[in-house]
């Protein structure tokens, strides 16, 4: 209310102190600043906000520190460099809009002398909050002692949720595993959360590590259900079939693929090549690409040297591999020609 509202800034004021009040809309400012001096017409009112030159917000902050300003209405320019020791009462209007992260940080621009800080996060009288927004609100809420800012980025994480997975700027566990095998791993878990039981004998697998750019970008396709449902279907592309209609229904429904997809379905391909002839991994390393084989025959090492002019060695490590050394050329291409070297052998 903003009877509530005047009485916390006059409290403020009657003890020497200043305030800031946030009114993040820079069309609006200026109405709201005269409302706050018809409210309290003995305050002396500044105003602060993006728009104004280096030499306004200057005379502004010198009026601010040297005490010419009572209350600054301001915008979210005060997040974060600013420190008034004498400000110790914030006020923000509609905080339901902001996020929890930046409602922590412009409340720790009060609070930062020996007295004791007021923060007021306002929402409008009636209105409906959104379930996250009531959240966010009860967080910064319960988060008021010193050095909280650790469990509000915890919190700020639960209800936002942990990001993207599936977006091509991810750098959890799905970059070291590879798409494919990620995709695989998250069916296990929802079926194990659906209580579905696993089965007795596990599928054969390949993990693929080459610095191949593939992915499917959100800019593509927008709905995250959509495009797990792609990767999904991707990674189950057995065959040049398979990958013809992958492509076509996604054509159809989201226009012509980007590169990144055609990289995906490329690695989807060479995937269940190498499935079939016993290869459990692929891998560059430096400046070798390596096929982990269990069973390694003679006649794959001659037919490679024959046809790669000697490029190819076998390592007998704990993990058995052949090893085709890389002289400039792609790397999927290498592997694609590697891969039907071994088939025809």
């Amino acid at each position: 209310s903003e009877q509530d509202v005047a009485s916390a800034v006059a409290y403020e004021l009657a003890r020497g102190g200043q305030c800031y009040y946030l009114h993040n809309s820079i069309e609006t400012i200026d109405l709201c600043a005269m409302q706050i001096k018809k409210a309290l017409p003995d305050a002396r009112i500044g105003i602060a906000h993006g728009r104004m030159n280096e030499e306004q917000l200057s005379d502004v902050w010198d009026g601010l520190i040297n005490g010419e300003i009572d209350i600054l209405v301001c915008t979210t320019i005060i997040e974060t460099g600013v420190d008034v020791p004498n400000v110790n009462t914030l006020i923000i209007e509609n905080a339901d809009r902001m996020g929890l992260a930046q409602l922590h940080q412009i409340r720790g621009r009060v609070g930062r002398s020996s007295r004791r800080g007021h923060a007021y996060f306002t929402f409008k009288r009636g209105s409906s909050l959104p379930e996250v927004a009531a959240k966010r609100l009860e967080a910064i809420r319960e988060y008021t002692e010193f050095g909280s800012g650790f469990k509000i980025a915890m919190r700020d994480l639960q209800i936002r949720g942990a990001g993207s997975l599936l977006g091509n700027r991810q750098h959890g566990h799905m970059e070291a595993v590879g798409y494919d095998m990620y995709i695989k791993l998250l069916e296990e878990a929802v079926g194990e959360e659906k209580g579905e039981r696993k089965a007795d004998t596990a599928e054969a697998q390949c993990l693929i590590d080459l610095p191949v750019d593939a992915a499917i970008p959100e800019s593509y396709i927008s709905s995250t259900s959509s495009r797990l449902a792609m990767y999904k279907a991707i990674a189950n592309i057995k065959n040049d079939s398979d990958a013809n209609d992958v492509y076509d229904e996604l054509t159809d429904r989201f226009g012509v693929p980007p590169a990144q997809v055609y990289g995906l379905v490329e690695i989807a391909l060479l995937r269940n090549t190498a499935l079939s002839l016993g290869i459990n991994e692929i891998k560059q390393s430096g400046g070798a690409i390596n096929f982990y084989i269990d069973d390694v025959k003679v006649e794959y090492l001659v037919a490679l040297n024959e046809k790669m002019r000697n490029r190819a060695s076998f390592k007998a490590a704990k993990r058995p591999y052949i090893s085709v050394k890389l002289l400039g050329e792609n790397v999927v291409d290498v592997v694609r020609s590697t891969l039907e070297i071994l088939q025809n052998a």
